[in-house]
């Protein structure tokens, strides 16, 4: 039950309780407290809402950057993660396997600014060897939503 919710509730949070119901043969109760629970829990993390940029007067640019580090005696990479995550400015952090340890996630309003918060904050950091920045230049889908449709290419065909 509770992992049909929550595919669900994943590709459309904002599912009406008593349609979620319907959709999964349960009583509307049933499923208010199943998802208060797993919030709880903690296994539903929060909620939020996708926005495309692009189509606003507010620019942004977004950064994945690459980043190798010297884990730590005892803890590992865990403190370097704790130490990354408390900047404002990074919306996700991730452990990787690979070349690198670390693939961090920003968004600011200018190239300027990324520069300036790599170069100023992250860089500085204690055991951080190097990074590598790459830009997103354009979203076509995140996180399973299509964010922009009106381009889309015409068939071609022979």
């Amino acid at each position: 039950m509770r992992e049909e919710i929550l595919r669900l509730i994943e590709n459309k949070g904002r599912i009406d309780l008593k349609e979620a119901a319907v959709l999964l043969g349960m009583e509307e109760a049933e499923v208010a407290n199943a998802i208060a629970d797993m919030e709880k829990e903690k296994v539903i993390c929060g909620y939020y809402t996708m926005i495309d940029w692009d189509k606003t007067d507010d620019t942004r640019v977004t950064a994945l950057i690459e980043v190798r580090v010297t884990p730590q005696r005892g803890t590992g990479f865990d403190d370097i993660a704790d130490r990354i995550m408390k900047y404002d400015e990074v919306k996700a952090v991730y452990l990787m396997s690979g070349g690198f340890d670390f693939t961090v996630i920003i968004e600011e309003k200018s190239m300027k600014e990324i520069a300036q918060f790599v170069t100023s904050k992250l860089s500085t950091l204690d055991s951080i060897l190097n990074t590598s920045t790459h830009f997103v230049l354009k979203k076509y889908k995140d996180y399973g939503t299509v964010l922009s449709d009106e381009n889309e290419r015409m068939l071609v065909t022979p």
